[in-house]
């Protein structure tokens, strides 16, 4: 079966992160007061906003250049982008509860259970779209060991669990991701460029 071109899989991505997006943002609710007071309680639900538009920011970022960086697709890597795509669209939801409910074990828990598997759908991607290129190509060269994906699935494990003994150390632990894919990789950048 011949290649596909990754266009479309590349705009229909986008359509659907911008979306998540907006619904994010609309699931902020407005304050039921006139006077600055009445935004007190929103400042969770917003901080958690911040977070998860920097995450959803992160994965659209690196979402791009990877697939950049390949040649072409094929029907694996659509199947592939629906798994990481279906995982960043409960983002949303579990952003409000955190926020509601300011940070409760379970919650915060959810809140990692879907960032972990938004990351290993993102692991997912990358090995597909590697499997296609051949492990002798430019990408498998650059992605390496991937040691900060794997960083990021063991710092959600641990967040998750850390939900029920101590929040605060949960949302370090999401922060610390955040903060630690905020650059991307200047390498798949510059095959992306090649490319």
């Amino acid at each position: 079966m011949a290649a596909m071109p990754k266009t479309r899989l590349e705009a229909f991505s986008d359509g659907v992160i911008a979306i998540i997006i907006t619904i994010m943002v609309l699931e902020i609710r407005t304050p039921h007061g006139a006077d600055l007071t009445a935004l007190r309680p929103l400042v969770p639900v917003v901080l958690c906003y911040v977070l998860s538009f920097v995450f959803l920011g992160i994965y659209w970022n690196n979402h791009h250049h990877l697939l950049h960086a390949a040649r072409h697709i094929n029907g694996r890597i659509m199947w592939a982008n629906l798994h990481l795509l279906f995982w960043l669209s409960l983002i949303p939801f579990t952003t409000r509860w955190v926020g509601e409910t300011r940070g409760e074990p379970w919650p915060t828990a959810l809140y990692g259970v879907v960032l972990l598997m938004a990351a290993c759908g993102y692991t997912i991607l990358q090995t597909t779209i590697v499997a296609l290129q051949g492990r002798d190509s430019a990408l498998a060269a650059t992605l390496g060991s991937d040691w900060k994906g794997k960083l990021s699935i063991a710092s959600y494990v641990a967040a998750i669990g850390l939900a029920f003994i101590n929040r605060w150390a949960s949302d370090a632990l999401y922060v610390f991701v955040a903060l630690l894919w905020l650059v991307p990789d200047r390498r798949i950048e510059r095959i992306a460029k090649e490319a």
